[in-house]
């Protein structure tokens, strides 16, 4: 029987109704496997991911498949989302194996959960020199069958392999000005000067470092820095990876160009991106960095935000086709629930699902919507060709560099139109499951956006989203849940980087509105990072002391997608610690900051959120506190807002009235003069207070 029915993971219930006998990722699963002496087939994935739903319908569905792998095999599914434990342990395994990894993961086990042979996706028929996936079933029962004890040594190795791999840990010195020149000179050699970003296809976002460059910008003056941060924002913002209709940016760029995306946007590379937009106009004043910064946080909220006040881990990249213009009622927002339906036909869609169906155009259908002389203008503003940018002679939206002049009104026009006619298709799957770390992020990139752009409507989204991680996502001892989905907390437990990012969204809340409850609530967070996940070297395991024991306990410095825990961790440690003054919270972030210092000079590109944070660290941070009568007196809001807006690396912001113990940085700050009164210290010194936003600007600049 398939045992998926009753999990809170979209992407696992999206499997609840295969022929395949699936059980959840379980003692009780593998205690099945010893029982009837059959190996495990790990399949790991995640709701948004295009090739798992096509891996699934091609041999998950198939009832002959099905029926093999119920007889010689015990199929564990797990979504890498709620499990990122399980994911890296194993995938760590496929790439060392085979060189390289993705998803769907495809691994098979001994029933003590020992890898021993692995791939990733496997097409139902041989394609390409990759063997279909009922011959490697085949291969894997014969070898299982008949040299069992070949298995058994090739799991032993694998795993004693693994044991014997660590990070690069560089003891606890901390990096310095030298190994953050090193990282910058490493990030010039590997930009792409003609398009931005960094390496070749596909290109991925590079939000953690662009972070980096920023910082260090801000520190040193290096323009260099500011130029490719700059320049690599203003590509992908013109490209096909931005949403040039809704807003929001895809997980990736199939080309180096940016042109044609895949399609599916997540959670955390929006969150990552808001933050990188909003800093690059905090930094520069951008038109186009305001204006995407915004459009981002607006997607999040109209189109993630769950009934709860949460956010939704992704959007799905495929989406039904359209119907013929005339051929059915409308489609659905993707902020309205829509999980995958196993391929059922939804409303307005043709029942078969395409990648990238919702958001690409022909010069036909700009036709349809604009009438001719409006679609020729569109199809030259938005670069949609006759012979297409994507598939099938259609094209993905951008913003080409042009020498032509359009007209405002009409361009606006024209968007509103697009954008109301692209509501009506079908729309693509929504992953509502709640993810810790995710929303921790999103937390922090919409409190500071709404504080900079005067939006109190995106700090309340925040609020609201911080508020959900405390009722649902923590306990009464401050243990976080990693995922929640429609208010009830899933079974997984958080890791690393779920305690460091919701740290880092209530530093962020604290900062903004100055309430001391937030700063409280990270405390308690990062207490548990001092307790349950540091080794004795100051270095940091993605997972606690006491949690479940896979076959490895993770530990991984380096960022992939998002931060990684380790390196989020140092940021919200250093950030707590300039808040509060804690030695023993500044100290472990110094201590786990020695990583970047062996590792940013090597490979900057996958260390950007631990350069960010030592940039943080050579400039103190900034310890900023702001006094006035009251926080909605209009000089008091001026000094506020100027101090959230300083680029000085990681500063610290505290607002309150005098004789406030709400915050530790207020206390026995007095008004001068009886005006609102800012303070500026770093490395215990400490400027003359000042009631003179210009003085205050100045003083954290950089």
């Amino acid at each position: 029987m398939n045992r998926l029915a009753h999990e809170t993971s979209p992407y696992l219930l999206q499997h609840a109704d295969n022929p395949v006998h699936w059980w959840p990722w379980s003692a009780a699963a593998f205690d099945e496997a010893r029982r009837r002496n059959v190996p495990v087939l790990l399949s790991v994935g995640y709701s948004s991911c295009h090739w798992c739903h096509v891996m699934a319908h091609e041999s998950f569905e198939d009832e002959a498949t099905a029926a093999y792998l119920n007889e010689h095999f015990v199929s564990v599914k797990v979504d890498r989302e709620e499990r990122p434990d399980v994911d890296a342990v194993y995938m760590e395994a496929v790439q060392a194996a085979t060189g390289q990894g993705g998803w769907p993961m495809t691994v098979f086990l001994t029933p003590d959960a020992e890898p021993f042979y692995f791939g990733t996706y496997f097409p139902p028929a041989p394609r390409h020199g990759t063997p279909s996936f009922r011959q490697v079933l085949e291969g894997v029962r014969l070898a299982w069958s008949e040299r069992r004890d070949e298995v058994a040594e090739v799991a032993g190795k694998i795993v004693r392999d693994l044991a014997g791999r660590g990070p690069a840990y560089g003891g606890t010195q901390v990096p310095g000005e030298q190994e953050l020149a090193q990282a910058l000179l490493g990030l010039t050699r590997e930009y792409d000067p003609r398009h931005g970003g960094f390496g070749g296809a596909p290109k991925f976002p590079p939000s953690m470092v662009l972070e980096f460059l920023l910082r260090h910008h801000a520190r040193t003056g290096a323009e260099g820095a500011l130029q490719m941060a700059q320049d690599t924002c203003e590509r992908m913002a013109r490209g096909g990876i931005y949403d040039q209709l809704g807003g929001g940016f895809a997980r990736y760029s199939v080309g180096r160009d940016w042109a044609v995306p895949h399609f599916e946007k997540m959670l955390y590379d929006n969150a990552l991106l808001c933050r990188v937009y909003a800093h690059l106009w905090r930094a520069t004043g951008s038109e186009l960095a305001r204006r995407v910064a915004l459009e981002t946080a607006d997607f999040m909220v109209r189109e993630l935000r769950t009934r709860e006040g949460g956010f939704a881990s992704a959007l799905d990249a495929d989406s039904e086709e359209e119907v013929p213009r005339d051929g059915g009622p409308p489609g659905r927002s993707p902020g309205e629930r829509l999980q995958k339906d196993g391929g059922g036909r939804r409303e307005g869609g043709t029942g078969r699902h395409v990648e990238g169906a919702y958001y690409v155009w022909t010069p036909e259908q700009l036709a349809e919507v604009l009438g001719a002389q409006d679609a020729e203008v569109a199809a030259r503003y938005y670069g949609v060709t006759e012979e297409g940018t994507f598939e099938h002679g259609s094209s993905v939206l951008q913003l080409p560099q042009s020498d032509q002049v359009f007209d405002a009104e009409k361009t606006a026009s024209i968007r509103r139109r697009l954008t109301a006619a692209r509501a009506r298709r079908p729309a693509p799957g929504r992953d509502d499951k709640v993810v810790a770390a995710w929303n921790g992020l999103a937390v922090a990139a919409l409190a500071e956006t709404g504080a900079y752009f005067d939006r109190p409507d995106l700090v309340d989204a925040a609020l609201g989203a911080a508020d959900l991680l405390v009722r649902l996502h923590m306990d009464e001892r401050a243990r976080l849940a990693r995922t929640s989905m429609d208010g009830q907390a899933g079974p997984s437990a958080g890791v690393l980087e779920d305690y460091a990012d919701v740290a880092e969204g209530f530093l962020a809340l604290a900062s903004v509105t100055g309430e001391g409850v937030w700063l409280e609530f990270a405390g308690f967070l990062l207490d548990h990072v001092l307790a349950r996940f540091t080794d004795e070297d100051g270095g940091l395991y993605d997972t606690a002391a006491d949690a479940e024991r896979l076959i490895r306990r993770p530990q991984d410095p380096t960022d992939n997608a998002t931060p990684s825990g380790w390196t989020a961790a140092a940021g919200a440690l250093l950030s707590y610690a300039a808040q509060t003054g804690s030695e023993p919270h500044r100290a472990a972030a110094e201590r786990a900051l020695g990583v970047v210092r062996t590792l940013g000079a090597r490979v900057p590109r996958f260390i950007g959120w631990g350069l960010a944070v030592a940039e943080a660290l050579l400039d103190g941070p900034r310890e900023v506190a702001v006094v006035g009568p009251a926080l909605d007196d209009p000089a008091t809001r001026t000094l506020h807002r100027t101090a959230l807006l300083g680029t000085a690396p990681g500063a610290v912001v505290a607002v309150g009235t005098p004789g406030s113990e709400e915050l530790p940085l207020l206390i026995d700050r007095p008004l001068v003069h009886g005006e609102p009164t800012a303070y500026v210290c770093r490395n215990f010194t400490c400027d003359a207070p000042t009631t003179d936003p210009e003085r205050l600007r100045t003083a954290l600049s950089g």
